[in-house]
């Protein structure tokens, strides 16, 4: 299951900046969180236990889950507008390494934090500073890789942060199912109205983009389905480790569809993110 999550999350990557370069970084992130907003509803009117056992939750764990909301969509447009920008190949790895500042804001709370959970913190930060060593490229297309680093880096901060709001607050109490749900719908409401300004904003996208915008909604939520049901049936932190593939499966798929070129040793720091990434999860 964790294999699966990462195949369905690594190609959702992909299409990530596929769609952000078709419609716009705030439509595709728009239309994506559209789609994932009716299926989970579809999915909580199935299967309403889910809703009635939340609805116990004290009111201050939906607040925190409509923070967490928050970042995640404001590290989904991120994200976006990263691959819009950039290459696949070193944003993908970059996003992995949300484990860090996860892990940075559970030992700031209180949690105790092994060596080994530090020295993969440190491995991850020498793989950025790697992957963001200089190429060969020139004015325009240097500084769009420049700020496609940024971008990754602030969407692995924010993803960092609404997981550590959700794993410690809000996913005992919710449970995935209507915190999924409710990120979703506050998801869709800030996003109507950045759309609502732009030009053409609430018109459906063109047949041509729709398929890869329903793709990308649906291998997210296939990834986070095939991430839940390993998790409860399985090891938490085996699915978790192994679901980190899906930066290097979003970096081949930019190598082999995009033929995305790296140097050296910018392919040495998206190792090191990886294996970083590895490291933290393992010993989560």
């Amino acid at each position: 299951m964790g294999f699966v999550a990462a195949l369905f999350w690594g190609g959702t990557d992909f299409l990530v900046g596929l769609n952000a370069r078709a419609v716009g970084v705030k439509r595709a992130v728009f239309f994506g969180q559209a789609l994932g907003f009716i299926l989970m509803s579809a999915l909580l009117l199935i299967y309403p236990a889910y809703l009635v056992k939340s609805l116990s939750a004290p009111v201050q764990v939906w607040v925190l889950g409509g923070i967490a909301a928050i970042f995640t969509v404001a590290g989904a447009l991120a994200l976006s507008k990263a691959f819009a920008l950039g290459k696949a190949a070193i944003v993908a790895p970059l996003v992995t390494s949300y484990g860090v500042f996860t892990t940075a804001l559970a030992w700031a709370s209180g949690d105790i934090i092994v060596l080994t959970q530090f020295v993969g913190i440190g491995v991850c930060v020498i793989g950025v500073l790697l992957t963001s060593a200089h190429d060969s490229a020139e004015g325009e297309l240097k500084r769009k890789n420049k700020a496609s680093i940024i971008y990754g880096l602030l969407a692995a901060i924010l993803y960092g942060t609404s997981f550590w709001i959700q794993g410690k607050y809000t996913l005992p109490s919710l449970g995935p199912i209507t915190m999924l749900w409710l990120g979703y719908a506050v998801g869709l409401f800030i996003l109507f109205f950045m759309v609502l300004k732009i030009d053409s904003g609430l018109k459906l996208p063109p047949a041509k983009s729709f398929g890869t915008l329903t793709s990308a909604s649906l291998l997210n939520l296939g990834g986070f389905s095939a991430f839940s049901f390993g998790a409860i049936h399985g090891s938490v932190s085996v699915v978790t480790v192994i679901s980190t593939l899906s930066g290097g499966i979003a970096a081949v798929l930019g190598y082999l569809f995009f033929k995305e070129r790296l140097l050296p040793i910018q392919v040495s720091g998206i190792c090191l993110v990886l294996v970083g990434a590895v490291i933290l999860h393992l010993f989560h």
